[in-house]
Protein backbone atom coordinates (compact mmCIF):
# COMPACT_ATOMS: atom_id res chain seq x y z
CA UNK A 1 0.00 0.00 0.00
CA UNK A 2 2.84 2.37 0.83
CA UNK A 3 4.55 1.53 -2.48
CA UNK A 4 1.43 2.40 -4.43
CA UNK A 5 1.15 5.69 -2.58
CA UNK A 6 4.81 6.58 -3.35
CA UNK A 7 4.36 5.77 -7.04
CA UNK A 8 1.27 7.94 -7.13
CA UNK A 9 3.08 10.82 -5.48
CA UNK A 10 5.97 10.45 -7.97
CA UNK A 11 3.80 10.48 -11.06
CA UNK A 12 1.62 13.34 -9.75
CA UNK A 13 4.56 15.42 -8.69
CA UNK A 14 4.22 17.99 -11.53
CA UNK A 15 0.62 18.60 -10.55
CA UNK A 16 1.51 19.10 -6.89
CA UNK A 17 4.41 21.38 -7.85
CA UNK A 18 2.06 23.49 -9.93
CA UNK A 19 -0.46 23.70 -7.07
CA UNK A 20 2.33 24.70 -4.70
CA UNK A 21 3.50 27.41 -7.06
CA UNK A 22 0.00 28.84 -7.38
CA UNK A 23 -0.38 28.87 -3.60
CA UNK A 24 2.80 30.85 -3.09
CA UNK A 25 1.84 33.25 -5.87
CA UNK A 26 -1.43 34.01 -4.09
CA UNK A 27 0.42 34.50 -0.86
CA UNK A 28 3.34 36.58 -2.18
CA UNK A 29 1.99 38.12 -5.36
CA UNK A 30 2.98 37.31 -8.93
CA UNK A 31 6.60 36.14 -9.20
CA UNK A 32 9.10 36.35 -12.08
CA UNK A 33 8.19 34.16 -15.03
CA UNK A 34 9.76 30.80 -14.66
CA UNK A 35 10.14 27.91 -16.98
CA UNK A 36 7.45 25.26 -16.99
CA UNK A 37 8.05 22.22 -14.91
CA UNK A 38 8.07 19.96 -17.93
CA UNK A 39 10.71 22.11 -19.60
CA UNK A 40 12.82 22.03 -16.46
CA UNK A 41 12.77 18.27 -16.37
CA UNK A 42 13.71 18.13 -20.04
CA UNK A 43 16.63 20.50 -19.44
CA UNK A 44 17.78 18.36 -16.57
CA UNK A 45 17.62 15.27 -18.73
CA UNK A 46 19.63 17.06 -21.43
CA UNK A 47 22.27 18.17 -18.94
CA UNK A 48 22.48 14.65 -17.56
CA UNK A 49 22.87 13.25 -21.09
CA UNK A 50 25.64 15.77 -21.85
CA UNK A 51 27.45 14.79 -18.71
CA UNK A 52 27.25 11.10 -19.64
CA UNK A 53 28.53 11.83 -23.16
CA UNK A 54 31.47 13.85 -21.79
CA UNK A 55 32.30 11.04 -19.38
CA UNK A 56 32.17 8.45 -22.16
CA UNK A 57 34.38 10.58 -24.42
CA UNK A 58 36.86 11.15 -21.63
CA UNK A 59 36.95 7.43 -20.90
CA UNK A 60 37.43 6.52 -24.57
CA UNK A 61 40.17 9.13 -25.02
CA UNK A 62 42.00 7.98 -21.91
CA UNK A 63 41.62 4.35 -22.91
CA UNK A 64 43.08 4.88 -26.42
CA UNK A 65 46.66 3.85 -26.93
CA UNK A 66 49.45 6.21 -27.96
CA UNK A 67 50.41 3.84 -30.77
CA UNK A 68 47.02 4.28 -32.43
CA UNK A 69 47.38 8.05 -32.27
CA UNK A 70 50.88 7.84 -33.78
CA UNK A 71 49.62 5.61 -36.57
CA UNK A 72 46.83 8.06 -37.32
CA UNK A 73 49.28 10.97 -37.45
CA UNK A 74 51.64 9.05 -39.73
CA UNK A 75 48.80 8.12 -42.10
CA UNK A 76 47.71 11.75 -42.27
CA UNK A 77 51.28 12.83 -43.10
CA UNK A 78 51.63 10.15 -45.78
CA UNK A 79 48.34 11.25 -47.35
CA UNK A 80 49.55 14.85 -47.39
CA UNK A 81 52.82 13.83 -49.09
CA UNK A 82 50.95 11.74 -51.64
CA UNK A 83 48.64 14.66 -52.32
CA UNK A 84 51.63 16.95 -52.91
CA UNK A 85 53.25 14.44 -55.30
CA UNK A 86 49.98 14.10 -57.23
CA UNK A 87 49.77 17.87 -57.55
CA UNK A 88 53.32 17.91 -58.92
CA UNK A 89 52.55 15.17 -61.47
CA UNK A 90 49.45 17.04 -62.62
CA UNK A 91 51.47 20.25 -63.05
CA UNK A 92 54.14 18.40 -65.08
CA UNK A 93 51.49 16.86 -67.32
CA UNK A 94 49.91 20.26 -67.89
CA UNK A 95 53.29 21.76 -68.82
CA UNK A 96 54.06 18.89 -71.24
CA UNK A 97 50.60 19.23 -72.82
CA UNK A 98 51.07 22.96 -73.32
CA UNK A 99 54.48 22.38 -74.98
CA UNK A 100 52.97 19.74 -77.26
CA UNK A 101 50.17 22.09 -78.27
CA UNK A 102 52.72 24.81 -79.09
CA UNK A 103 54.74 22.40 -81.26
CA UNK A 104 51.62 21.23 -83.12
CA UNK A 105 50.62 24.85 -83.75
CA UNK A 106 54.10 25.64 -85.11
CA UNK A 107 54.05 22.58 -87.38
CA UNK A 108 50.62 23.49 -88.71
CA UNK A 109 51.80 27.02 -89.54
CA UNK A 110 55.11 25.86 -91.08
CA UNK A 111 55.27 26.07 -94.92
CA UNK A 112 55.43 22.93 -97.03
CA UNK A 113 58.97 21.65 -97.75
CA UNK A 114 60.45 22.74 -101.04
CA UNK A 115 60.89 20.04 -103.67
CA UNK A 116 64.30 18.42 -103.72
CA UNK A 117 66.63 19.54 -106.43
CA UNK A 118 67.61 16.94 -108.94
CA UNK A 119 71.21 16.01 -109.39
CA UNK A 120 73.40 17.55 -112.05
CA UNK A 121 73.43 14.48 -114.37
CA UNK A 122 69.62 14.50 -114.50
CA UNK A 123 69.63 18.20 -115.43
CA UNK A 124 72.16 17.51 -118.16
CA UNK A 125 70.03 14.71 -119.53
CA UNK A 126 66.94 16.97 -119.52
CA UNK A 127 68.87 19.71 -121.37
CA UNK A 128 70.07 17.19 -123.94
CA UNK A 129 66.53 15.93 -124.45
CA UNK A 130 65.29 19.50 -124.91
CA UNK A 131 68.02 20.16 -127.49
CA UNK A 132 67.11 16.98 -129.33
CA UNK A 133 63.44 17.97 -129.34
CA UNK A 134 64.32 21.41 -130.73
CA UNK A 135 66.42 19.80 -133.43
CA UNK A 136 63.63 17.38 -134.22
CA UNK A 137 61.24 20.31 -134.49
CA UNK A 138 63.57 21.99 -136.96
CA UNK A 139 63.60 18.86 -139.14
CA UNK A 140 60.30 18.17 -140.78
CA UNK A 141 60.39 14.52 -141.82
CA UNK A 142 56.82 14.53 -143.04
CA UNK A 143 56.86 17.52 -145.40
CA UNK A 144 54.14 16.81 -147.93
CA UNK A 145 54.41 19.96 -149.98
CA UNK A 146 53.48 19.20 -153.53
CA UNK A 147 55.79 21.95 -154.83
CA UNK A 148 58.87 20.43 -153.14
CA UNK A 149 61.83 20.57 -155.46
CA UNK A 150 65.23 18.98 -155.52
CA UNK A 151 66.88 21.76 -153.51
CA UNK A 152 64.49 21.19 -150.60
CA UNK A 153 65.22 17.46 -150.66
CA UNK A 154 68.96 18.09 -150.67
CA UNK A 155 68.59 20.51 -147.75
CA UNK A 156 66.56 17.94 -145.83
CA UNK A 157 69.13 15.20 -146.47
CA UNK A 158 71.90 17.51 -145.36
CA UNK A 159 70.09 18.32 -142.11
CA UNK A 160 69.42 14.65 -141.45
CA UNK A 161 73.09 13.85 -141.99
CA UNK A 162 74.17 16.64 -139.63
CA UNK A 163 71.73 15.46 -137.01
CA UNK A 164 72.97 11.86 -137.28
CA UNK A 165 76.60 12.98 -136.95
CA UNK A 166 75.83 15.13 -133.92
CA UNK A 167 73.92 12.27 -132.34
CA UNK A 168 76.84 9.89 -132.93
CA UNK A 169 79.30 12.29 -131.24
CA UNK A 170 77.41 12.29 -127.94
CA UNK A 171 78.94 9.79 -125.48
CA UNK A 172 76.59 7.03 -124.40
CA UNK A 173 75.94 6.64 -120.67
CA UNK A 174 77.45 3.35 -119.45
CA UNK A 175 75.79 1.69 -116.45
CA UNK A 176 78.36 0.31 -114.01
CA UNK A 177 78.22 -1.53 -110.69
CA UNK A 178 80.60 -2.14 -107.80
CA UNK A 179 80.62 -5.76 -106.57
CA UNK A 180 82.26 -7.22 -103.45
CA UNK A 181 82.84 -10.99 -103.64
CA UNK A 182 83.59 -13.51 -100.86
CA UNK A 183 85.69 -16.40 -102.19
CA UNK A 184 85.92 -19.29 -99.71
CA UNK A 185 88.65 -21.96 -99.85
CA UNK A 186 88.29 -25.64 -98.97
CA UNK A 187 90.43 -25.62 -95.82
CA UNK A 188 93.20 -23.79 -93.95
CA UNK A 189 95.87 -25.46 -96.11
CA UNK A 190 94.73 -23.73 -99.31
CA UNK A 191 97.28 -21.30 -100.74
CA UNK A 192 95.40 -18.00 -100.59
CA UNK A 193 98.00 -16.19 -102.72
CA UNK A 194 97.48 -18.70 -105.51
CA UNK A 195 93.70 -18.45 -105.06
CA UNK A 196 93.81 -14.65 -105.51
CA UNK A 197 96.01 -15.03 -108.59
CA UNK A 198 93.46 -17.41 -110.07
CA UNK A 199 90.63 -14.98 -109.44
CA UNK A 200 92.50 -12.00 -110.92
CA UNK A 201 93.42 -14.07 -113.95
CA UNK A 202 89.78 -13.82 -115.09
CA UNK A 203 89.70 -11.03 -117.68
CA UNK A 204 86.72 -9.75 -119.64
CA UNK A 205 85.61 -6.61 -121.43
CA UNK A 206 83.96 -4.34 -118.86
CA UNK A 207 85.63 -6.02 -115.83
CA UNK A 208 88.11 -4.25 -113.56
CA UNK A 209 89.47 -5.91 -110.39
CA UNK A 210 90.01 -3.77 -107.28
CA UNK A 211 91.42 -4.20 -103.77
CA UNK A 212 91.32 -7.42 -101.79
CA UNK A 213 91.90 -8.69 -98.25
CA UNK A 214 91.81 -11.91 -96.23
CA UNK A 215 89.01 -12.16 -93.66
CA UNK A 216 89.12 -14.82 -90.86
CA UNK A 217 86.22 -17.28 -90.96
CA UNK A 218 87.06 -19.69 -88.14
CA UNK A 219 89.30 -22.64 -87.25
CA UNK A 220 92.24 -20.95 -88.99
CA UNK A 221 90.39 -20.65 -92.31
CA UNK A 222 90.38 -17.29 -94.12
CA UNK A 223 88.29 -16.17 -97.08
CA UNK A 224 89.32 -13.84 -99.90
CA UNK A 225 87.23 -10.68 -100.10
CA UNK A 226 87.86 -8.94 -103.42
CA UNK A 227 86.18 -5.96 -105.09
CA UNK A 228 85.58 -5.29 -108.77
CA UNK A 229 83.81 -2.81 -111.06
CA UNK A 230 81.78 -4.14 -113.99
CA UNK A 231 79.73 -2.78 -116.83
CA UNK A 232 76.20 -4.04 -116.37
CA UNK A 233 75.63 -4.75 -120.07
CA UNK A 234 78.80 -6.85 -120.40
CA UNK A 235 79.52 -8.58 -117.07
CA UNK A 236 77.14 -9.98 -114.44
CA UNK A 237 77.43 -11.75 -111.07
CA UNK A 238 76.44 -15.10 -112.56
CA UNK A 239 79.31 -14.92 -115.04
CA UNK A 240 81.80 -14.04 -112.26
CA UNK A 241 80.63 -16.88 -110.00
CA UNK A 242 80.77 -19.36 -112.86
CA UNK A 243 84.30 -18.34 -113.87
CA UNK A 244 85.69 -18.32 -110.31
CA UNK A 245 84.21 -21.70 -109.34
CA UNK A 246 86.03 -23.25 -112.28
CA UNK A 247 89.12 -23.21 -110.04
CA UNK A 248 87.63 -26.06 -108.05
CA UNK A 249 90.96 -27.15 -106.56
CA UNK A 250 91.15 -23.91 -104.54
CA UNK A 251 87.64 -22.48 -104.46
CA UNK A 252 84.81 -24.00 -102.46
CA UNK A 253 82.13 -21.32 -103.05
CA UNK A 254 81.57 -17.69 -104.10
CA UNK A 255 79.11 -15.29 -102.50
CA UNK A 256 78.14 -11.69 -103.36
CA UNK A 257 78.81 -9.68 -100.19
CA UNK A 258 77.77 -6.28 -101.61
CA UNK A 259 76.33 -4.91 -104.86
CA UNK A 260 76.06 -1.17 -105.55
CA UNK A 261 75.18 0.82 -108.66
CA UNK A 262 77.67 3.51 -109.67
Amino acid sequence: MATRWLEKIWFDKPRYDEAERCFYERMNGPSQPTQPVGATSILQDIARARENIQKSLAGSSSGGSVADQGELVSRIKSLELENQSLHKVVDDLRAALSKLECRVAVLEKAPAPAPQKTSVPVKEEEEEEEEEEEENDDIDLFDSDEDEDEEAEKLKEQRLKEYAEKKAKKPAIIAKSSILLDVKPWDDETDMVKLEECVRSIQADGLLWGTSKLVPVGYGIKKLQIACVVEDDKVGTDMLEEEITKFEDCVQSVDVAAFNKI
